[in-house]
């Protein structure tokens, strides 16, 4: 992230990503973005409390943050700068299509602030190739390469 762009930082809160994404609790793992660049990277961060109906069941005397619900927080929060560009973001949704090179460094524990940050890789018309990190108090924790295509909602029929 280039001095430049930390001119141009941006925030979106909670209200901001929900209407970005389709997640709502408990399923959303993202709380804010912190700064993005549309189209290039997206920080996003993830408060992680005692409270979390997860630590209910696991590691309960000795709670640790899944680390596939570490990935998911990362493609929330690539969900949200892919959808920045696209006029009607809640008409559309973005699902995993492959998961690579993941690696788990350190455990997430309950008081840890998780940052994400995710880099476009490629993208091309509905499918995006990107690269996420996840840090807590500026150690990685964890990282991941994605794909991942948009398409549109399916509506039902009333």
């Amino acid at each position: 992230m280039s001095e430049d762009s930390a001119m141009y930082s941006k925030t979106i809160d909670i209200q901001g990503i929900q209407k970005l994404l389709p997640h709502r609790y408990p399923i959303l793992l993202i709380d804010r973005v912190l700064d993005y660049e549309k189209g290039q990277w997206i920080k996003g961060v993830k408060n992680v409390s005692i409270g979390e109906q997860v630590f209910q069941g696991h590691f309960p005397k000795q709670p640790v943050f899944p680390g596939v619900l570490i990935i998911e927080a990362m493609a929330q929060t690539a969900g949200c700068l892919v959808v920045l560009d696209i006029p009607d973001p809640e008409e559309k949704i973005m699902y995993f299509m492959s998961i690579d090179s993941v690696k788990f460094r350190k455990p997430v524990v309950p008081g840890d602030q998780l940052i994400m940050e995710v880099k476009i890789l490629t993208a091309k018309r509905n499918i995006a190739k990107m690269r996420g990190e996840a840090f807590v108090d500026g150690n990685k924790v964890a990282e991941a390469e994605f794909m991942s295509m948009i398409v549109d909602v399916e509506r039902k029929a009333k």
